[in-house]
């Protein structure tokens, strides 16, 4: 199935904690019964993951047009027929799922709808090629243009030479949730990174090189008010976004 692409001014990077032994159920569910309901009322279901390193975690990307359609499409999707049968099955895998960022491209061409790929029909199973690093940043302050700067001088050469694929970078969407039901972590400034890898010894290659410690780290530094939260995302079957 083609993945069409759709502009996604707004993504969300939702990462929920599961019961233990629940993540594939939750997958299974996900994307036999949630994918092209959302899709048909405009949203975008740009991937969907599971964290390599934490067997009860479940992470996906969604994408709007603006923030009146983000509003419209979730109230339609989330008080409509496909989520009131699913919910109860969908809850019950869950532990939290309030690990909510929304986030606009750092700059203009920086997101990844410049990402087209191709979704497995329904019923697929197993994995997707594929590693996505995916790496917030907790910065003492809103990104600035001198940060953003070093994303594209800096940080994403690095990221290019040790094997990256694809890089996109986020910041925070300043324009406070207005869809209470989905909490958001607004008062957290940061900086999020994607970098797609054709698979994990390529990224582990890319780790094991020490140029991002050597080269892209004494740069970032000055900005950030905590470590980096870095996470190892493997596509699920049915994920858009995969190498």
């Amino acid at each position: 199935m083609t993945f069409t692409p759709i502009e996604s001014p707004l993504v969300e990077l939702r990462r929920y904690r599961l019961h233990p032994g629940q993540r594939d159920t939750l997958i299974d569910l996900f994307d036999r019964e949630f994918v092209e309901p959302q899709e048909a009322l405009g949203m975008r279901v740009i991937g969907q993951f599971r964290e390599l390193d934490d067997p009860d975690r479940f992470v996906w990307l969604r994408g709007f047009a603006d923030m009146p359609a983000r509003r419209a499409a979730l109230e339609a999707f989330y008080g409509g027929p496909v989520w009131l049968d699913h919910r109860n099955a969908a809850n019950a895998t869950m532990v939290d799922w309030r690990d909510v960022f929304l986030l606009r491209p750092a700059w203009p061409g920086a997101g990844i709808d410049n990402w087209p790929g191709e979704r497995a029909t329904p019923g697929a199973t197993g994995i997707s090629p594929g590693l996505l690093d995916a790496t917030v940043f907790p910065l003492r302050q809103p990104a600035s243009d001198e940060l953003l700067a070093v994303c594209r001088d800096v940080l994403s050469p690095v990221l290019r030479q040790g094997g990256a694929r694809r890089m996109a970078w986020y910041v925070n969407e300043t324009r406070p949730n207005d869809f209470a039901q989905l909490p958001v972590r607004e008062s957290e400034p940061v900086l999020v990174g994607l970098a797609l890898f054709d698979d994990l010894a390529s990224f582990e290659a890319f780790a094991r090189s020490g140029a991002w410690t050597r080269d892209a780290q004494p740069a970032l530094t000055p900005w950030l008010a905590g470590s980096a939260e870095s996470h190892r995302l493997v596509p699920t079957a049915r994920s858009a976004l995969h190498a």
